[in-house]
């Protein structure tokens, strides 16, 4: 029954949808969402670099969205809107987070995980081998090594 109206919001733009939620839409809400959560939270979790904090700053920021959407001016792309929204969230939490020191017997005991020079040698190695091969096959080949492994 809702299927019809959900696909014509899918392919609704971001302005008019923001226009909708002002109105108290919660379907153009679901799609917006939909449409930037993982857009957002990805740019959250960059400055944040917490998984868990990122989590709970995308709420927040879809939360404003929703109550703020009246006051979008779409002076710019609604995403950008939303990025802002994020970005101010973002960097406030970041504020509140209190400096955590770390003293000499802790940071000791943090194991790190980079590759050591042996390693790193060897991968470099075994790259220039792979771009070797692959510069060997015909362009069509490489063409289905791209899509299937990096798309």
């Amino acid at each position: 029954m809702h299927e019809p109206i959900v696909s014509a919001m899918q392919t609704t733009s971001d302005e008019v949808l923001i226009s909708r939620i002002a109105g108290g839409d919660p379907l153009a809400m679901q799609v917006l969402y939909a449409r930037h959560h993982v857009r957002v939270y990805r740019f959250v979790l960059r400055v944040v670099r917490n998984e868990a904090t990122a989590e709970g700053l995308i709420s927040e920021v879809f939360l404003d969205v929703w109550r703020q959407a009246g006051k979008f001016e779409g002076r710019s792309a609604a995403s950008t809107w939303m990025l802002s929204i994020a970005r101010f969230k973002a960097l406030s939490a970041l504020r509140r987070r209190p400096e955590e020191e770390l003293d000499e017997e802790t940071a000791e005991q943090i194991e790190d995980h980079a590759d050591d020079p042996e390693t790193t040698l060897a991968k470099k190695k075994k790259e220039s081998a792979l771009r070797q091969c692959l510069a060997r096959l015909s362009a069509d080949h490489r063409e289905i090594v791209d899509l299937v492994y990096y798309h």
